[in-house]
């Protein structure tokens, strides 16, 4: 499918924000410090940033209110609500922090399970298409909740956690090992079964509902130009770039920043700036992994223009 750079940022960005939020409101860092404060106003922004990136996809943005009312049975709806009813309980959160250097553990537990379940909600939008197989699997929330963590966990370690030396600082680089090499862990599954399933248990026969008559293949195109469909549902990557993009995913995403921090627990004085380089080329990883999400995607529809063989690779 199609890569919209709006959707792109909008994924990444709140999904670092809420996992940062999600790390501040268990209550770590002093609420009194400069360092904690700055931390919940970059989660916030990241949110924000990110929830603002989201209205960019839309065809109407001037009716995104309407978007709320289906929370029944649509989780683009669920999303919406959950990101608007977790605002304010983490603004209330960081004033607290902010204003009063004070911290309300009952408010942060709550407030750091509201976050996870607005990342949740955003995964099952994709996860909740069966037209699209490679997103349809409980494996798609677990991508986007470990990633979540993450760069949320990273981004504290390096910008906002304790000093550099500290013993606390290492048991931080050690959990951010953890958390990548199981986030990693868990992308690569997800990897190795978007490729084995293809379109599903979907078929041309199917898809044009011709199958009765015995096997179809596609003759001649429907139509000399693209449209809309073969340009949205039916964008198709080169797989010599796929490849290409998916090793700089894991170059950049994982392996740098597992032997940066590794690096920083060997040499501590140097574990803010190794960390904080680590973090940056997560996030670069993590914009190049999404767009591939989007990208390597086959919708169903797909095969009633004749399936892989049929649409034209991107360059």
């Amino acid at each position: 499918m199609h890569p919209a750079l709006s959707v792109i940022a909008f994924t990444t960005l709140s999904g670092a924000g809420y996992g940062l939020a999600f790390v501040l409101a268990l209550g770590h860092g002093n609420p009194a410090a400069l360092s904690t404060k700055l931390g919940w106003f970059v989660a916030l922004l990241l949110i924000a940033i990110g929830l603002l990136c989201s209205t960019l996809h839309l065809g109407n943005p001037q009716r995104a209110w309407r978007a709320f009312s289906q929370w029944r049975s649509s989780w683009l709806s669920r999303e919406g609500v959950m990101a608007v009813l977790t605002f304010f309980p983490l603004t209330v959160l960081a004033a607290m922090s902010v204003l009063g250097d004070t911290f309300n553990l009952a408010l942060g537990y709550a407030v750091a399970i509201m976050c996870g379940l607005t990342v949740y909600c955003t995964a099952m939008i994709y996860a909740s298409l069966r037209t699209v197989p490679s997103w349809h699997t409980g494996w798609t929330p677990a991508v986007y909740l470990m990633f979540s963590m993450t760069a949320g966990t990273l981004i504290y370690l390096s910008f906002f956690g304790p000093a550099s030396g500290t013993m606390s600082n290492r048991i931080w680089i050690m959990l951010a090992l953890v958390f990548l090499v199981v986030a990693w862990g868990v992308k690569f599954f997800w990897h190795r079964r978007s490729k084995a399933v293809g379109y599903g248990q979907s078929t041309q026969e199917s898809a044009t509902g011709l199958g009765h008559i015995g096997s179809v293949r596609l003759l001649e195109r429907p139509h000399m130009t693209g449209n809309y469909l073969t340009n949205e549902m039916g964008f198709r990557v080169a797989r010599k770039h796929e490849a290409k993009l998916w090793f700089i995913t894991l170059l950049v995403g994982f392996a740098v920043p597992v032997l940066l921090l590794l690096l920083a627990l060997l040499v501590p004085m140097m574990a803010g700036f190794l960390s904080m380089v680590g973090t940056l080329s997560l996030l670069v990883g993590l914009f190049v992994e999404r767009w591939l999400f989007f990208a390597t995607a086959r919708h169903a529809v797909g095969l009633y223009y004749g399936g892989d063989e049929a649409l034209v690779p991107s360059d």
